[in-house]
């Protein structure tokens, strides 16, 4: 797997490049999440000075169609009247309570409505407290320690989700990242994705140790690589053949595939639902919130019923569940299928850009969230992490940067969803349309170069 060469920034980026050194000096690599750091890339990392509807414009003036949406919560687009009205509305009120209050029930109550499985929730502040606790939840549940996870599928920077997989296909996992001690990793078997062969062949070996299997409903953390026909019905019965709990994490999809998620396309399963769900993104309206939830036997092993101990002193924020309350009861099935043309369009467009320039790639679903694949051979389908990380990564570096210089900001990595909003109107989608041509050209360019 190649990386990309450092692009030059082709617009006016003094502003950006200037707080950029300044955060360089007080925050690790400048940034509080690493892929903003535009490493896989190159290039300027864009400092964003307001957004509206489906527009970013940067501390340098540059105005950009955003196909990144916050990662997936801005669904309704940036600053929409009724969640901003929502917002000011909660926040005149009190920005936080540490109490109970009536917004964290209402928005509850529209998860449950929604997520037909899902009998009660615990809400949070992010996706990894609402994964981390809930795996704590099941390994409380059923006394076992061991989990399994597959390849690719990210679950947040909890310490027993980072593991990558060791050198058998049933063993246990390695750490994956500094700081991640190797009895934390040690508990979780890291499967290939889309493999039934594999995940028999570990819980035959394993299942008595095993606690629970957490899963990406569809996952988009490697780009949107969707679940094989049948595997999510296999997922659900070789954990319950064997005792142990699944998780469907629908951080990403929960609610953006659907209104009822990636469950609300391809459920109700035939083996039953997953256990626990993971939400978060969309139904914090670009706030942060999460939550977890499934069976109301499991959810009451939490305190204060149960021995399994899980706190915040945000979880539950007014201003937070405002913000997701009115974002969910946003997404309509109008603006469902809004989502669904829009994608359509510019996933088409694009397609045919790079068929034209004969730059090979694959395009994947899950719902409306897509992703394209810049692969360096005849394209084929991609079912795994290993298929994922076989990209063009200079192809799609030099395909990035253009974009970005007409106007377009991408996800700024070859391993990411592209999102739309239903504040996607004409003059946006033909901004990207535009940009298209140039764009794949600049790729076949890098392809070209690299060929020499």
């Amino acid at each position: 797997m190649s990386t990309p060469d450092s692009s030059p920034d082709t617009q006016p980026v003094a502003a950006s490049a200037a707080l950029m050194e300044r955060a360089l000096a007080v925050t690790p690599g400048g940034v509080n999440s690493p892929v903003r750091a535009f490493r896989a890339v190159g290039g300027t990392p864009r400092f964003i000075a307001s957004a509206a509807g489906p527009w970013l414009r940067d501390v340098d003036g540059n105005r950009y169609v955003d196909l990144v949406g916050s990662w997936g919560p801005m669904i309704l687009g940036h600053t929409h009247p009724d969640v901003l009205a929502a917002v000011q509305g909660a926040a005149a009120h009190g920005f936080s309570f540490g109490t109970p209050s009536a917004n964290e029930v209402a928005l509850a109550e529209e998860i449950v409505a929604r997520v037909e499985p899902v009998e009660q929730v615990r809400l949070v502040s992010s996706g990894t407290e609402a994964t981390m606790s809930a795996v704590r939840l099941a390994r409380g549940f059923t006394g076992r320690s061991a989990v399994v996870k597959f390849a690719g599928c990210y679950h947040g920077h909890v310490d027993a989700l980072l593991a990558h997989a060791g050198s058998g296909i049933a063993t246990f996992g390695l750490p994956d990242s500094a700081g991640v001690p190797a009895s934390a990793a040690a508990e979780t078997i890291v499967l290939p994705y889309n493999d039934v062969e594999a995940l028999e062949a570990a819980f035959a070996e394993h299942g008595e140790r095993i606690a629970c299997l957490i899963t990406e409903a569809s996952p988009g953390n490697m780009g949107v690589v969707p679940p094989a026909p049948g595997f999510t019905d296999a997922l659900r019965r070789v954990t319950r053949e064997h005792g142990a709990l699944l998780i469907s994490d629908e951080v990403m999809t929960g609610f953006r595939c659907s209104a009822s998620g990636w469950y609300g396309l391809e459920g109700p399963y035939e083996g039953g639902a997953p256990d626990l769900f993971t939400f978060g993104k969309v139904m914090g309206g670009g706030f942060p919130a999460a939550a977890f939830g499934g069976r109301a036997d499991i959810l009451a092993h939490l305190a204060p019923l149960g021995p399994v101990y899980q706190a915040g002193t945000l979880s539950g924020n007014p201003v937070a569940t405002a913000a997701g309350l009115a974002t969910l009861r946003g997404c309509t099935p109008e603006v469902y299928e809004r989502l669904e043309r829009t994608a359509r369009t510019i996933a088409d467009a694009a397609s045919a850009a790079l068929t034209e320039h004969d730059v090979p790639h694959t395009v994947q679903w899950a719902g409306s969230m897509f992703s394209i694949f810049f692969q360096p051979g005849p394209p084929k389908p991609v079912r795994d992490y290993d298929d994922a990380r076989e990209q063009d990564l200079p192809a799609f570096a030099a395909f990035f940067h253009a974009m970005l210089a007409a106007g377009v900001h991408l996800p700024p990595s070859a391993f990411e969803s592209w999102f739309v909003s239903a504040a996607h109107d004409e003059e946006a989608i033909e901004a990207v349309l535009a940009a298209l041509p140039g764009a794949a050209r600049a790729a076949s360019d890098s392809r070209a170069r690299m060929t020499r």
